[in-house]
């Protein structure tokens, strides 16, 4: 007799199972995508708006970027919104009803990671080197 109750997985067990499959690395790293931009965005908009005050604020921007560690966490930031608007849009797309089969959403994924990896090394050259 087969039991349909539910197993409980280890999590090497399920990380094993998900890494396999570009739907979820996808579908992961959109989520921590999402948390980076929660913590990283407002900093972005402060930058931003000090950049905008005046040409002083715009100098102590420019200062304040000028040291390679301030690149490195603007370059995360950056990453971050890279990434996940490129899997947003894929989520608009799939709710269109396109791609919505499993080769379909293997597809997609495939190509939002592929598009935002491009994406994010341009972002790396753009704002490290």
């Amino acid at each position: 007799m087969k039991s349909n109750r539910p197993v409980n997985l280890s999590l090497a067990t399920i990380i094993q199972v998900n890494l396999k499959s570009p739907v979820a690395i996808a579908s992961i790293l959109h989520r921590l995508s999402g948390i980076l931009l929660f913590f990283v965005v407002p900093g972005l908009l402060a930058l931003l708006s000090c950049s905008l005050s005046s040409p002083e604020g715009f100098a102590q921007v420019q200062e304040l970027l000028s040291g390679l560690f301030a690149r490195l966490v603007l370059f995360v930031g950056l990453a971050g919104l890279v990434y996940h608007f490129l899997a947003g849009v894929k989520h608009l797309i799939a709710d269109w009803g396109i791609g919505e089969s499993l080769e379909g959403g293997r597809r997609f994924a495939t190509a939002v990671l592929l598009l935002s990896a491009a994406g994010i090394a341009a972002t790396f050259v753009w704002v490290v080197l």
